[in-house]
């Protein structure tokens, strides 16, 4: 009843919210990762060149987050989104029409920017920012744009591909959301920012979490899953193979995964209302970690559907409640600061984690130990941060 009021009399700012999730699509691993052969032969890389540079932009598009991203606190919101969508398409012009391949690297470096990194800020910030009571299902809400992001497009690219080109599919695709964002954008319920702009040589006032211990202790938990999601994404012939089950059934499994996080962020963010994250922030992780279980000890299909329907579940989960715990520990009128903080820590770790794995793959560790060291480090995440969530908990 309460996602019904919500839509009915928020309707514009949750939308604003979903379609800047939605959006971010063009920046995300698994959209690129569809295109990876074109645009590699586009910019005249090898495959090992391409994986190279892509490490490279992402990890620069973090710092980038980190210093770009708390901005969001003092500028307007309309205005953030139009200069986050202008570089959006310049990056995508420059990728698509790059004479030579560096070019195309800053416009590929800009499209994991503006898309994974300050479109998913944009729409996170606004829906933590700008609800109270309802906060947890705003958030469950808005996530729901990625995820119909990964289920969405796979499928509906593969079958545009028949007719069209990369390049011309993707200017269709920024054609079909200009379609929603320029009412949005000219008539849209687009709030203030809550802070003034620093002056010009003023420190920046407001939260520091790299500074502060309990941000670190917290940052295992909040990390674990799209550190290791990432490299099951990018190792999934070797998991697959190594579980005795096959690349289809990981495919229908990765769908699975899209489905399962749609009730993992629509009953998380009820619950976040009802119940309250550090309640949550303890428990979420559970169906991911019996699910690693279960991969370990049985493996096969089952396996590979195991840790992927338990993935999606907990994922869908953790944006509402990390979101509302930062809000909780830093309150929300920093929140874009506290965010970039978090969204930059967790390109860097995504940015490393693929690289980790392989090095873990070539000195012949299974996988079936990766996934043991990866429910190890789960357990070490979620028992660093018990202190700080016993602590919010005692707090008023």
């Amino acid at each position: 009843m309460s996602y019904r009021i919500l839509l009915k009399d928020h309707r514009g700012l949750i939308s604003i919210s979903l379609l800047a999730m939605f959006t971010s699509t063009l920046g995300q691993s698994f959209f690129i990762g569809l295109f990876q052969a074109p645009i590699s032969d586009h910019l005249g890389l090898s495959a090992g060149q391409f994986g190279t540079a892509y490490a490279t932009v992402t990890l620069v598009s973090g710092f980038a987050v980190l210093r770009l991203g708390p901005s969001i606190d003092w500028i307007a919101p309309r205005r953030f989104a139009l200069m986050v969508i202008a570089a959006l398409l310049a990056g995508i012009l420059m990728l698509t029409a790059a004479p030579w391949w560096g070019l195309g690297l800053v416009g590929l470096g800009l499209m994991r920017f503006c898309g994974q990194g300050m479109m998913t800020h944009l729409g996170n910030t606004l829906a933590g920012r700008e609800f109270t009571t309802l906060r947890g299902r705003a958030l469950g809400l808005a996530s729901l744009g990625i995820m119909l992001g990964e289920t969405l497009m796979p499928p509906l690219m593969a079958a545009l591909l028949v007719w069209l080109g990369w390049k011309e599919l993707w200017w269709l695709f920024v054609a079909v959301l200009a379609l929603f964002w320029v009412p949005l954008l000219v008539r849209g319920p687009w709030p203030g920012a809550p802070a003034k702009r620093p002056t010009k040589g003023q420190r920046r006032g407001g939260p520091r979490p790299f500074r502060e211990l309990r941000f670190w202790k917290l940052l295992p938990l909040l990390m674990i899953l799209p550190v290791t999601m990432t490299g099951l994404f990018i190792y999934q012939a070797v998991m697959t193979e190594d579980l005795g089950s096959s690349l289809g059934v990981y495919a229908l499994a990765l769908t699975g995964m899209g489905i399962a996080k749609m009730p993992g962020a629509l009953l998380g963010g009820r619950w976040v209302d009802k119940l309250g994250p550090i309640r949550l922030a303890r428990l979420y992780l559970l169906p991911y970690a019996l699910a690693l279980v279960l991969a370990i000890s049985v493996g096969g299909d089952i396996g590979i559907w195991a840790v992927m329907v338990g993935g999606g579940l907990a994922m869908g989960a953790q944006e509402p409640i990390a979101t509302s715990v930062l809000i909780r520990i830093w309150g929300a009128k920093h929140l874009g600061t506290v965010r970039a903080t978090l969204s930059a820590a967790m390109v860097f770790s995504t940015g490393i984690a693929p690289a980790v794995l392989g090095i873990a793959i070539d000195v012949g560790a299974s996988f079936t130990a990766i996934l043991t060291g990866m429910l190890g480090l789960l357990i070490i995440g979620w028992w660093l941060a018990q202190g700080v969530l016993r602590e919010l908990k005692a707090q008023p």
